[in-house]
């Protein structure tokens, strides 16, 4: 039976292709999203915009809480499965 599925989903092989790529990009933007040192460069940049003028200490402050949510959730993402190694 399984050369038989094979064959007639043979045709659907590219949309299959397709769906492993976009999953391989969604799994690397995520790693990049909460990767900790990447939410440190951005608290950085987020505190020399303040200083600078840039912006105010309200938004400031909303994307500061939103860095460390991301902060946050990478820490529980990387205790949960070991450091880093799946379960």
């Amino acid at each position: 039976m399984g050369l038989i599925s094979e064959v007639l989903l043979l045709p659907f092989a590219p949309v299959r292709g397709s769906a492993w790529a976009v999953r391989q990009v969604l799994q690397e933007a995520e790693r990049i999203y909460y990767d900790p040192a990447t939410v440190r460069a951005e608290l950085s940049r987020l505190e020399e915009q303040l200083e600078a003028g840039e912006i105010t200490e309200e938004e400031f402050d909303r994307q500061e809480d939103e860095l460390l949510d991301r902060l946050e959730n990478a820490s529980r993402n990387s205790a949960g499965t070991g450091n880093g190694t799946t379960p």
